[in-house]
């Protein structure tokens, strides 16, 4: 069984979130075409919590389990998707949210809400994405997955990227430009 991800990063260092973050596989949900499919009652609410026929879903393990096996569909939709099944959800916004930043070595370090750790990077940028509340920052996680940043990691981000100019932030090697077009 793999380890339970980290609770908070201010313990670790960022070449040992990094390494998390590169050990984790998860399954091959993109080569996986299930000849069954349908609907659940499964919707992941703005704030990035998981609700199933309007509960919320309270066992972390089970969301983490979820968000291993979701994926984006070429329509735009989102689905949970086995060898044998994919089962449509309803994503309100984004289906990950970033909980936490730690910055080092030339890096930005994000913990989300299902406990994956992405470090933002060529492969995982930061883009402003247009929402309800306007232009915002998101992070790529995988596939045509993303994460909004918690409002505390927003003001974090956005701190940063307004001491450079242009406004932006720059991690692994990697700029981001954080500015709203004109």
């Amino acid at each position: 069984m793999a380890a339970a991800p980290p609770d908070d990063l201010s313990r670790l260092s960022l070449e040992e979130i990094a390494a998390l973050a590169e050990s984790r596989t998860l399954p091959p949900v993109e080569q996986w075409h299930p000849e069954r499919e349908g609907e659940i009652d499964i919707r992941i609410a703005a704030d990035g919590t998981w609700y199933h026929e309007s509960d919320p879903i309270r066992r972390d393990r089970l969301v983490r389990l979820f968000s291993t096996i979701l994926r984006r569909e070429p329509g735009g939709g989102y689905a949970l998707v086995t060898p044998v099944e994919k089962l449509a959800i309803h994503v309100e916004d984004a289906p990950f949210v970033a909980v936490e930043m730690k910055r080092a070595e030339g890096r930005l370090a994000f913990r989300l809400n299902t406990g994956d750790l992405v470090v933002a990077g060529p492969d995982h940028p930061l883009a402003l994405r247009d929402g309800p509340d306007g232009a915002l920052p998101y992070l790529h996680v995988r596939g045509d997955l993303w994460a909004k940043l918690a409002r505390p990691v927003y003001y974090e981000v956005m701190n940063l990227a307004l001491e450079q100019d242009p406004a932006g932030v720059t991690s692994d090697g990697a700029f981001f430009a954080l500015e709203p077009a004109a």
